[in-house]
């Protein structure tokens, strides 16, 4: 296994491992070492099945399942429960229309966010498999949170060091005008509440914790929040720290969530675009939650 970084921050590829095969203990931690240090790593040629990808997904803990979470109905879901379904495509396999409700609600996969900051025990990492990309866009862009926090001025780091944040899908979703939901819907999208700087348990590296799930600052006014939220965002998206992974069939890429965020960018909407996300779940809160 070999290891090259892709990018002067972060992100680097991982070459001479093929994923479809069991995997030692000794392999499973140098990934975990290296995802530490580079916060994406980016597997190439990667031709797995569904169960290849659980199998390697779970060498990493437990996985999170999508059933009884965001706006699919019992007999919508087109993969296994622990899928994260990130493709234009229904049960039948068949392009989702424009207007599809299903869409319009995963066109929030295209803000700035952190997968699973709307848990109150938010995912650690996350591996998409492009099992059919499209030829133009769609592309994933990346953002590192260290490098980020790193950058800020002494003043800003002491600010925002005990602040905590409300997420919520609910936040996330208004900012792209979809309000369409049900109230079942909403009383699964509770807000949660997630400290605004987090340590690395490996390294010790401290990152800013932002996502476009965030929709208040406990104890600030929801404005002036917001656009104190914005202006982070805006620090931390800079092109200097930011990757854009251009995908190639049977990629593979798997990031850490509690160091990085990221957003799809736009395509063709009528062009067939299957892509399929295993989370591995967190193991602890970032802060108390109230009852």
């Amino acid at each position: 296994m070999n290891i090259r970084p892709l990018h002067p921050v972060f992100v680097a590829e991982v070459t001479d491992i093929d994923l479809r095969k069991p995997l030692s203990a000794a392999a499973v931690d140098a990934i975990e070492d290296a995802i530490a240090q580079h916060g994406v790593l980016v597997f190439r040629d990667q031709d797995i099945t569904d169960d290849q990808q659980l199998d390697f997904s779970r060498r990493f803990g437990p996985l999170e399942e999508t059933r009884g979470s965001g706006i699919s109905k019992p007999g919508e879901m087109r993969l296994h429960p622990a899928f994260a379904d990130i493709s234009n495509l229904d049960k039948d396999n068949t392009v989702l229309s424009r207007d599809n409700r299903r869409r319009l609600y995963s066109l929030g996969n295209m803000l700035w966010h952190s997968d699973s900051s709307f848990k109150a025990v938010p995912a650690t990492y996350s591996l998409l498999s492009a099992r059919i990309p499209v030829a133009k866009g769609g592309e994933t862009q990346f953002a590192d949170m260290r490098d980020a926090y790193d950058s800020l001025d002494a003043e800003t780091k002491a600010e925002i060091e005990s602040l905590v944040c409300e997420h919520s899908l609910l936040y996330s979703r208004a900012t792209l005008g979809f309000m369409d939901l049900t109230e079942a819907e909403r009383a699964t999208m509770r807000p949660v509440l997630q400290s605004l700087v987090r340590t690395h348990p490996r390294g010790g590296r401290k990152s800013i914790y932002l996502s476009s799930h965030i929709g208040k600052i406990i104890g600030w006014p929801t404005p002036e929040a917001m656009a104190f939220i914005r202006d982070l965002a805006e620090h931390a998206t800079q092109p200097e720290r930011v990757y854009t992974h251009q995908w190639r069939k049977f990629d593979l890429v798997m990031w850490d969530n509690r160091c990085t965020m990221h957003r799809a960018r736009r395509y063709d909407h009528t062009q067939i675009r299957d892509m399929r996300r295993t989370t591995v779940g967190g193991t602890e809160l970032t802060v108390a939650q109230a009852a």
